[in-house]
């Protein structure tokens, strides 16, 4: 019997299956049990120990570091933890994804499981189209779960067994002595899978697979397992490269925390233990089994323990070094620095799209940012209204304009991070978010334009050659200092949470906005009438003092949409 090209697609194909549906189980949960995840993850990162409590858990429960990693990066972009605690939930997410191994070994080889796939199924499809979102959600979970052991039966037959078919695969025995550079070789070897593959968890099955049809020995097995925990952090790395500067640590520490243990880890079993003795002595006296790792049998039981001890030591070592790794990381990716240097959304990215909940945290993060830049256009129009240096008058200028761009791109890239989100299934709450959010940056975009209107209503009076009286200048002042305050309220609002905000303060200022504008107008109608100014110099005063009442009239858009009346 030959192995061709057919039988290579096969265990391809099996491998998707598997994916898919762990893909689908942990969408599933995380849909199902979001706000609890991110009960834990939050109030649980205290301290590094803690945090690696944490992150076992809520990997262990979506079965995906990867998923965890992306909620603690959501975490760290919103401010609710900072680049230190999350570096104990990303170790405890190593010591999570382990349990992946004993599900693959203990009940994708020892039991039918993939029999219940299709009653399974019978089960959990009618709830997909339950009216009840969280039936829905728990419904993609179980045919997650019906899907990736039944990928895994059809994995288990797709690879050859080496009694009725001696030359598939057998190339791999002739390198596996055991020695160092053949435990490099087999690290490259899972290394590359994994990047392959996508998916840590996938690769894990595959090599149990081949070990437990005697295609690879337990040592071989081993080393590829370690190559998977540098494949896996490899593809994190990959995901961040578009994604922002906290997602680029996080996946910096990560890559760290993997390659150095896997470092020492290739020492030991190279010349140090003899690791099959060590395996079978845990497997025996701590787990009290009577299997043999090294038989066919017994080698997923073995290469799981081996996973499962590795990473628990790996994390025992390395939480001591948790400030070293956030110091190494940090240098490693430097920030931006000022928005003036360079244009970034800093709390969102391409790379890492998390769940729903966690996204939307990100988004509003965002939008706090949009508003810090907008009030900074606030300032910059002051200066134009008091500065008489026309060097000055033109550097601030070319800064009004740079900002509106500014504003339309933070517009124009929230919007399209807005659209991805909503393209899941979504809660209603979550959907009423989104078009707060929505709502929140059409009106900061247009405070931007709003700005660059007043910027070129003022280069046209200079150019005009048109002055102010002190009046007016003192009357545009106080318009600004009134616009500022609402800045600073508006800030604060955002920092409450959705539909939790108290709007009394907010909207006692768009009454005294409304009431400086009045109050203005009228007045400026009798100063026109007495002379005080010319007609020139009083259509720039009330276009720019009208502009201002626009701009509060957009601030209270902002605030309210934190109410979710839309």
């Amino acid at each position: 019997m030959e192995f061709g090209i057919y039988d290579v697609f096969k265990i391809l194909g099996a491998l998707a299956f598997f994916i898919y549906g762990m893909k689908m189980m942990s969408d599933g949960i995380q849909k199902a049990a979001g706000g609890s995840l991110k009960n834990i993850l939050g109030t649980m990162t205290q301290n590094r120990f803690v945090g690696v409590v944490s992150g076992f858990l809520v990997t262990a429960l979506v079965q995906s570091s990867s998923a965890t990693t992306v909620m603690t990066v959501s975490f760290v972009n919103a401010g609710i933890i900072d680049l230190t605690q999350s570096a104990g939930v990303l170790l405890g997410a190593n010591v999570g994804t382990t349990i992946t191994a004993w599900l693959v070994t203990l009940l994708g080889f020892k039991v039918k499981i993939s029999v219940l796939s299709l009653p399974l199924l019978a089960i959990a499809v009618p709830m997909l189209f339950a009216k009840k979102r969280k039936v829905k959600f728990y419904g993609e979970f179980i045919v997650g779960f019906a899907i990736l052991f039944w990928g895994l039966d059809v994995l288990k037959h797709a690879v050859p067994d080496l009694k009725g078919n001696a030359d598939a695969l057998y190339f791999l025995q002739s390198y596996a002595d055991g020695g160092f550079l053949s435990n490099v070789l087999f690290i490259g070897v899972g290394t590359l899978l994994t990047i392959i593959v996508q998916s840590s968890s996938a690769a894990m099955a595959l090599t149990i697979t081949l070990s437990m049809n005697g295609i690879i020995p337990f040592e071989v097995a081993a080393a590829m397992v370690l190559g998977e925990n540098i494949g896996t952090t490899i593809t994190a790395w990959l995901a961040s490269i578009p994604a922002n500067v906290h997602a680029k640590r996080a996946a910096r520490i990560h890559s760290l925390f993997n390659i150095i243990g896997v470092v020492w880890m290739l020492i030991l079993i190279s010349w140090v233990i003899d690791l099959p003795v060590i395996i079978q002595w845990i497997n025996t006296n701590i787990l009290q089994s009577t299997l043999d790792i090294t038989t066919p049998d017994g080698r997923g039981h073995g290469i799981s323990i081996f996973h499962t001890s590795f990473n628990i030591l790996n994390v025992l070592i390395m939480v001591w070094f948790v400030p070293w790794l956030v110091n190494t990381a940090t240098k490693m990716v430097k920030s931006k620095g000022d928005i003036d240097e360079e244009f970034h959304l800093e709390h969102i990215g391409g790379g890492l799209l998390p769940s729903s909940e966690l996204s939307l945290m990100e988004a509003k993060k965002e939008a706090q940012k949009f508003t810090d830049v907008a009030s900074r256009m606030n300032g910059f129009v002051k200066t134009l209204v008091n500065e008489t240096d026309k060097k000055a008058f033109d550097k601030m200028l070319k800064k009004v304009r740079k900002y509106e761009d500014i504003t339309d791109r933070i517009e124009e890239e929230m919007a399209i991070y807005l659209t991805k989100i909503g393209q899941g299934s979504l809660t209603e709450d979550t959907s009423t978010k989104i078009r707060a959010l929505h709502k929140m940056i059409a009106n900061l975009e247009r405070i931007g334009d709003i700005y660059y209107g007043m910027s070129i209503s003022l280069e046209n009076k200079k150019e005009s050659k048109v002055w102010f009286t002190q009046g007016q200048r003192d009357n545009l002042n106080k318009y600004l200092d009134l616009l500022d305050k609402t800045f600073n309220q508006l800030k604060s609002n955002l920092e409450s949470e959705f539909g939790q905000v108290n709007l009394d303060k907010a909207i006692e200022l768009e009454h005294d906005n409304n009431k400086l504008q009045e109050s203005l107008h009228q007045q400026h109608i009798i100063d026109l009438e007495k002379g005080e100014y010319d007609f020139k110099s009083a259509m720039h005063y009330r276009d720019l003092f009208m502009a201002c009442e626009k701009v509060g009239d957009h601030l209270i858009n902002v605030s309210e949409s934190m109410q979710m009346k839309i």
